[in-house]
């Protein structure tokens, strides 16, 4: 039996779930977004709660992932996701420009990324060097946040890199050099 599995979905008020045979649309005022699952498994709309079920043993595998995965989009939809990007060195800069994002980090050239459509890029009002990326599906701020932190992964030793807001990077000593 999946703990997670057995757990109803709440659905929020202003959101709408339209159930077709294995295919599930979690609609609000702003965004939709659709998930396609396993015909192993049935989803039952009870007036505010969405309950998973296995329709056979084989199933129980995907029973907990496939409810997990609705209740994001449950989440996604009504809240929206935010990932949040701290970047530390001495001329590291952040640019935002409508989609694209210019960034300072070190090479002879700025580097420009374009923004996924629906992805909404903003600096921090208060820090200069803390950019937020944010939309509803979680997957596509996450693979955008790591395409811009692979530009300058951290380096433990200087302390120089662009990291999540929160990410804890242990420094490393350097080179002690003794002489005989």
């Amino acid at each position: 039996m999946s703990r997670i599995g057995k757990l109803p979905i709440l659905v929020p008020e202003k959101v709408e779930i339209t159930l077709t045979s294995n295919d599930i649309k979690v609609k609000w005022s702003l965004w939709e977004l659709s998930f396609s699952y396993s015909p192993k498994i049935e989803v039952i709309k009870e007036e505010n709660t969405l309950i998973v079920r296995p329709l056979d043993d084989s199933a129980s595998a995907l029973w907990g992932t496939t409810r997990s995965l609705i209740n994001n989009l449950v989440v996604w939809v009504s809240e929206g996701y935010k990932k949040s990007l701290e970047i530390i060195w001495v001329g590291y800069k952040f640019e935002v420009s409508w989609n694209k994002l210019i960034l300072s980090i070190g090479f002879s050239h700025k580097v420009e990324m374009v923004a996924p459509v629906w992805i909404t890029i903003a600096m921090d009002e208060k820090a200069k060097n803390i950019l937020h990326i944010s939309w509803a599906d979680k997957q596509l701020v996450w693979e955008f946040a790591s395409k811009i932190r692979s530009k300058k992964k951290p380096e433990p030793y200087k302390g120089k890199w662009i990291k999540y807001v929160g990410e804890h990077i242990i420094r490393k000593a350097g080179k002690t050099g003794s002489k005989k």
